[in-house]
């Protein structure tokens, strides 16, 4: 998700960062198995290979000044949650969609990256406010640069296209929490309908943690 009211005429368009508009009336088989990547290819630093946090850990350890440098580099590592491999483990627990409207939502992500696929995941009311809340989990090793990547279609036109930094997580055994920032969903007769979306969780490697592909409604009240 990720649209925001511009317009009651049911203009749509993303806040976040990327921003592309173009609202139709109804749903199609496309719009259910967008084929366009959202995406683009972007040069990236040569970075050199990762070592294990638990060996970056006990190395020097008996050395007081480097170990406190670490800690405040990385904070306090629970060290159950470090393993001897260097690939961070990152699990997307859940999304909670917050409105003043109405109770959260608790959406739980299924293993298969299917929400429901005979129907929409959720359906959020036309002109209300709304903030998305993720919860993971990060374990074996530090992840960097961990972003959200999301694109919205709508009878197969891109109408939202989103990329946000979360941050560099440590591992640890509470969850992390990241609160986006509140938006407005579009209203009016051009706004409503059904929309498919993809969602990705993808590091500074580009390793993907989560993909979903899902669809949601806009409607006039709440369901």
């Amino acid at each position: 998700m990720g649209l925001e009211d511009e317009k009651k005429g049911g203009e749509a368009s993303g806040e976040t960062s990327e921003k592309e508009t173009g609202l139709s009336r109804k749903n199609s088989d496309s719009s259910l198995s967008p084929t366009e990547d959202d995406d683009e290819d972007e040069k990236k630093p040569q970075l050199g290979p990762m070592i294990a946090l638990k060996e970056q850990l006990e190395k020097d350890k008996d050395d007081e000044s480097l170990r406190r440098w670490k800690e405040q580099l990385i904070g306090v590592v629970d060290l159950e949650d470090v393993g001897e491999t260097p690939d961070p483990v990152v699990k997307i627990l859940d999304l909670t969609v917050r409105s003043p409207d109405r109770e959260e939502m608790v959406l739980t992500i299924p293993d298969d990256g299917l929400p429901n696929p005979k129907g929409p995941w959720f359906t959020i009311k036309e002109g209300s406010k709304y903030t998305l809340v993720f919860n993971f989990r990060v374990t074996n090793n530090i992840v960097s640069g961990l972003r959200y990547n999301n694109t919205v279609w709508k009878t197969g036109v891109k109408v939202d296209s989103t990329k946000t930094m979360l941050g560099t997580f440590s591992p640890q055994a509470e969850p992390y929490q990241h609160v986006m920032p509140e938006e407005i969903t579009p209203s009016g007769i051009f706004a409503r309908g059904s929309y498919s979306a993809r969602t990705k969780f993808i590091d500074d490697d580009s390793k993907c943690y989560l993909e979903i592909n899902y669809t949601f409604d806009i409607r006039k009240n709440w369901q």
